[in-house]
């Protein structure tokens, strides 16, 4: 054995103490600050804080939103529905023939007042609700609001101009409850856009 590796006595001691306060020293600078952790958890708190606020914000408007939505668009089924009993009212009034009409029978007269005054009485209550009655006629073709169901040839009008309604379309706040059935006309001249709106283009 050397002397090197086998040092028993005072030297070996006096090294051992030498170390000694390095190790107390890095044990100190290696203990974190307690000021810095509790700065650091208020800032994370305070994340989580406003991160929480945000979300309830957001919950509130979407739920402020969706009873607005519930409001207005609730009774969309059941105006659907009545608007399939609206269009029965009117092609039973078209269906009566025009002589018949001018013959001025009091029993039919009174029978067609009564259905008219049917079909209004459900129209204004369904508007009362919301929903209103589209009038695309003369109106440029919209895919949002009308359904194509014929062209019409015509030369004296743009190109996709509505020309005749077939069934009436109707909207429910800003959303379409039943999009119109609409002719429209074909050969005319193109509608461009222009500076003010729509133009026909020669």
């Amino acid at each position: 054995m050397t002397d090197d590796t086998n040092k028993h006595g005072p030297e070996a001691t006096d090294e051992v103490f030498d170390a000694a306060p390095d190790a107390v020293e890095t044990a100190a600078v290696a203990e974190p600050d307690p000021l810095e952790l509790a700065r650091a958890e208020s800032a994370e708190l305070r994340d989580k804080y406003l991160r929480l606020a945000a979300e309830m914000d957001n919950l509130r408007r979407r739920t402020e939103r969706d009873v607005k939505d519930a409001k207005s668009y609730s009774v969309a089924g059941f105006a659907r529905d009545m608007l399939a009993v609206s269009d029965n009212l009117r092609r039973a009034l078209d269906a009566i023939p025009a002589e018949a009409k001018e013959a001025g029978e009091a029993g039919l007269n009174t029978l067609i007042e009564g259905v008219e005054m049917t079909e209004r009485s459900m129209l204004s209550a369904l508007e009362r609700h919301g929903v209103k009655k589209l009038e695309p006629e003369g109106q440029k073709f919209d895919p949002n609001f009308h359904q194509a169901m014929f062209e019409i040839p015509n030369a004296d009008v743009p190109n996709n101009t509505v020309l005749q309604v077939v069934q009436a379309g109707y909207t429910i706040g800003d959303r379409v409850l039943r999009p119109a059935m609409v002719g429209v006309s074909k050969g005319g001249p193109k509608v461009v856009a222009g500076e003010n709106g729509d133009t026909p283009a020669a």
